[in-house]
């Protein structure tokens, strides 16, 4: 039976999970309440409504992926409390992904060079997960009789 959730993470692995979260919901949050701002900070140069092209959906997707990215935070804030080990393994792999992704962007020309910081965030996050989640995991197997 798994123990009911706590008011703060109980490990290392858990933390860096909280802070990932509570990050993708601030920006998600961001994005879904002052998009051009979230599109400043993230490098790219917002396009003022009365020039957009018509068919233009960036403000579309941008609210669709912050939308996610809340959803995101939240299910890691809770998997935090709850300091499911299982759900912060699989990140690790994803989110080197998506940073390799987000790094073939910049590298192609597809994004600005100020879109690096997404991907160094994605990145990081997952070397600092699995480094925690490794380090709790020889604390475990050292303790042992």
């Amino acid at each position: 039976m798994r123990p009911p959730l706590r008011f703060r993470p109980r490990s290392p692995s858990g933390w860096t999970m909280a802070g990932f979260g509570l990050l993708a919901t601030a920006l998600g949050a961001m994005g879904l309440i002052a998009p051009d701002t979230l599109l400043t900070v993230m490098g790219f140069t917002p396009v003022p409504d009365a020039r957009r092209a018509d068919g233009d959906h960036t403000l579309v997707f941008l609210t669709a992926s912050s939308m996610a990215a809340v959803n995101m935070g939240v299910y890691y804030m809770l998997a935090a409390l709850a300091d499911w080990k299982a759900f912060f393994r699989w990140t690790v792999p994803f989110r080197l992904l998506t940073c390799a992704v987000f790094l073939l962007a910049v590298a192609s020309g597809r994004a600005p060079a100020g879109f690096l910081g997404v991907a160094l965030w994605e990145g990081m996050g997952a070397v600092v997960t699995g480094v925690a989640l490794r380090y709790e995991h020889r604390s475990r197997r050292d303790a042992a009789p």
